[in-house]
């Protein structure tokens, strides 16, 4: 199990654009790691939409994380829109989550499109644009 509270922790695909709904089961899912959750945030003011990955132009966006405070532990989530293709999807999730990729999979378009927008999230973070802009959910 490898330790939590890096910059960019892991991802997540919700399967529809109203988070809230699904917001419940990823509380439940990540409380395993964290422990009872206290606290959750988001990086993005209410009506700003994720940045569409699927097209070039989202290095300009902000990504969107969220942040999940448990007891135990905290985690910093990557959203990854339910609309992105699911091949670029599938590879954000598992470069997210440090995930091994085969050698073949690694000369792909999804895999550099993937590690560019894991890349853009991490700088983010650093940066601290991520930490100025969060808003409480819970």
């Amino acid at each position: 199990m490898s330790e939590l509270g890096h910059d960019i922790d892991g991802a997540w695909w919700p399967r529809t654009g109203r988070i809230g709904g699904e917001l419940p089961d990823l509380v439940v899912a990540v409380s395993q790691r964290l422990g009872e959750v206290t606290g959750i945030t988001v990086n993005w003011p209410p009506l700003q939409r994720p940045p569409d990955l699927n097209w070039q132009g989202w290095q300009h966006k902000h990504q969107h994380v969220i942040t999940i405070q448990g007891g135990e532990a905290r985690a910093n989530i990557l959203i990854i829109p339910y609309a992105t293709n699911g091949t670029l999807a599938l590879m954000m999730l598992r470069l997210a989550a440090n995930l091994p990729v085969d050698r073949a999979t690694r000369d792909t378009p999804p895999f550099r499109t993937a590690g560019a927008i894991l890349s853009a999230a991490h700088q983010q973070r650093m940066s601290g644009r991520a930490e100025s802009s969060s808003e409480p959910v819970m």
